[in-house]
């Protein structure tokens, strides 16, 4: 058993503006909610090529802006349900779309482009976060309702080639990822299970020896979003609990974030001119949260 980890709490930094919360609005994705008029539920956080943030409005397919100077302006609205998002080299973001499969975003247009709505013939489950390794390849996450009841969550790899490979097929809810500093390790939220799951990448593209890395308990939901520093610190972002959780890279408790508004703490990443600033959401709220790396405990600054 390990002692708790030291604790420290978010810094608010902005929220999104009450005019872009559409209260009385109908989505189907909000089914089950806890509150089903919630008027957003921001996802996906990145950095883009300018250095702003960028966050995905899941139920009412909107992706936002956030200026460094914490205002709000909207990118992009499409019909569909965007969860991850992810920036490649060229600028475009690729966004894991629960309804529509992959999509991409020109942010600088605003045009939202389908890119694999189903593999050969099958739709997906509802996909849910994706990352690019360092040699191209996207990795993403397929969800749907799967949990303990049905372990049959998905991860793939789209190759630089064009290539679709499924690399797992076993998981009960796989949800956020993370990678290793290396690169040679994926992390994958399995949220229903409350667990955080390590896939070894081998030099083929393959996975084996799949193992738990970690066992959390409590909270309304399970780990979510996952990030990773150039320590190989992970960052495990705790929904349903309102809190961030920082292990060492052998899994080792660290640090604990909190997060004082709000238990849905569904993602994170790092950005800021050094970055070195953690971005954290908390999703119902629209609420963005910061702590600077240097303060966080464990981890060396």
């Amino acid at each position: 058993m390990f002692a708790p980890p030291p604790e420290i709490t978010a810094v608010k930094a902005t929220e999104l503006p009450e005019c872009y919360h559409n209260h009385g609005s109908k989505s189907d994705w909000l089914f089950g909610k806890r509150d089903p008029d919630l008027g957003s539920f921001l996802e996906g956080p990145i950095i883009d090529r300018d250095g702003s943030l960028v966050v995905a409005d899941i139920p009412f397919g909107r992706i936002f802006r956030v200026s460094s100077d914490g205002a709000f302006s909207q990118i992009a609205a499409y019909d569909g349900e965007p969860n991850g998002l992810a920036l490649a080299e060229d600028g475009t973001i690729w966004i894991t779309d629960h309804r529509n499969g992959l999509m991409t975003l020109d942010p600088r247009s605003g045009t939202v482009t389908p890119r694999l709505s189903r593999l050969r013939r099958e739709g997906f489950k509802g996909l849910n976060d994706l990352l690019f390794g360092p040699d191209g390849t996207l990795y993403f996450t397929d969800q749907g309702q799967t949990g303990m009841h049905d372990p049959t969550g998905r991860v793939f790899a789209l190759r630089t080639d064009g290539r679709v490979d499924l690399m797992l097929d076993t998981i009960p809810s796989p949800n956020g990822m993370a990678l290793s500093p290396c690169g040679r390790t994926l992390y994958v939220s399995v949220t229903r299970a409350n667990q955080v799951w390590r896939l070894p990448l081998h030099a083929d593209g393959s996975t084996t020896k799949v193992n738990i890395f970690l066992h959390l308990s409590g909270g309304h939901t399970g780990p979510d979003g996952l990030t990773t520093d150039d320590q190989g610190n992970l960052y495990v972002c705790h929904s349903g609990l309102g809190v961030v959780w920082v292990f060492n890279e052998l899994g080792v408790p660290v640090g604990r974030i909190n997060v004082p508004e709000g238990l849905d703490v569904t993602s994170a990443c790092f950005g800021g001119p050094d970055g070195e600033t953690l971005f954290i959401i908390e999703s119902s709220q629209g609420g963005i949260y910061t702590v600077a790396r240097k303060d966080i405990p464990g981890v060396a600054g």
